[in-house]
């Protein structure tokens, strides 16, 4: 069992940068993969980045040069620095935690992102 909590969305132009944080209540964090999800309005929620527990990434194509997961299992937190942000980055991000022993998928709550052009 995990509880996330997530931090760091807001407002921002175009070209800005935030960085997302989510916190993993949890005393097993390193067996994890996490990673951030998002919805824009109208749209199913998709994948953007994601970290194993190992520390391999990956990223949606159009993430991709601009967006960085990392993660601290000293803090069980994982974040996701988001540069060069676009007004199509726009949607509530969602944070996810896999766990690799039972595949158990657990969520945050979502932090909205919002770019303006």
């Amino acid at each position: 069992q995990v509880e996330l909590s997530e931090s760091g969305g807001g407002l921002v132009q175009a070209g800005g940068s935030l960085r997302l944080s989510c916190y993993a209540l949890t005393a097993t964090f390193s067996r994890y993969a996490m990673g951030y999800y998002r919805q824009a309005p109208g749209k199913e929620r998709e994948l953007v980045a994601v970290i194993t527990p190992g520390g391999s990434t990956d990223y949606a194509d159009s993430v991709k040069g601009r967006f960085t997961i990392s993660r601290d299992n000293a803090k069980s937190t994982v974040y996701l620095q988001q540069n060069s942000l676009q007004p199509e980055d726009t949607g509530v991000y969602y944070c996810n935690a896999l766990d690799m022993w039972t595949r158990t998928n657990y969520w945050g709550q979502g932090t909205q992102v919002t770019v303006s052009s």
